[in-house]
């Protein structure tokens, strides 16, 4: 019983570290944007920290681009071994918030059966999208007819929100950066 007593209030201290230990200067976490989630939850951005992450951007209304990036982060996410695999949280951040609110990101998951927890689909504010892309090493712009031209990017983010790799490998595995996500999980 000792022992456990240690082990815990060990665990706790541990835990309080973490949570008090400031980000790196190269976190994109260090801004301070809010995310919504498909199901109407919002949290910073930064509360996704502790977990390795393969984000993106996209927009739930495209019908080319987008759901190919969908695909190859379906094909990624599959190429990791379990248990690795559930250690790995996928994040889609709209650069269309304004048409791209909850009940938009909630069809779309359904639809492209993205299951939470590990799949996120995210709002942020008209305002800070851009600046997420900014962080992210992404570039969009709105067409006239509503649509968007869009980089089409993977990145992989470690769990303090440094970016680790990128791939602009769409509609198949990238064996280099599925190598990445491993070592980044500890699995490879």
């Amino acid at each position: 019983m000792k022992h456990l007593m240690m082990l815990v209030s060990l665990l706790l201290f541990v835990g309080q570290v973490f949570a008090t230990t400031p980000l790196p200067g190269d976190s994109v976490y260090q801004f301070n944007a809010k995310l919504t989630d498909q199901s109407g939850r919002t949290s910073p951005w930064s509360s996704r920290q502790g977990r390795v992450q393969l984000v993106t951007m996209f927009y739930t209304s495209c019908t080319m681009v987008c759901p190919m990036i969908v695909d190859t982060m379906k094909l990624t996410q599959k190429a990791i071994d379990e248990p690795a695999r559930s250690r790995l949280d996928l994040l889609l951040i709209s650069f269309d918030p304004e048409r791209d609110g909850v009940s938009a990101l909630h069809e779309y998951a359904d639809k492209r059966k993205l299951a939470s927890p590990q799949w996120t689909l995210a709002r942020t504010e008209p305002s800070e999208a851009r600046q997420v892309a900014a962080l992210l090493g992404l570039q969009y712009r709105k067409l006239p007819d509503g649509d968007f031209n869009h980089s089409s990017e993977l990145i992989l983010l470690d769990a303090q929100g440094r970016i680790l790799a990128r791939t602009a490998i769409i509609g198949r595995v990238d064996p280099e950066f599925v190598q990445a996500v491993r070592k980044a999980l500890g699995a490879g």
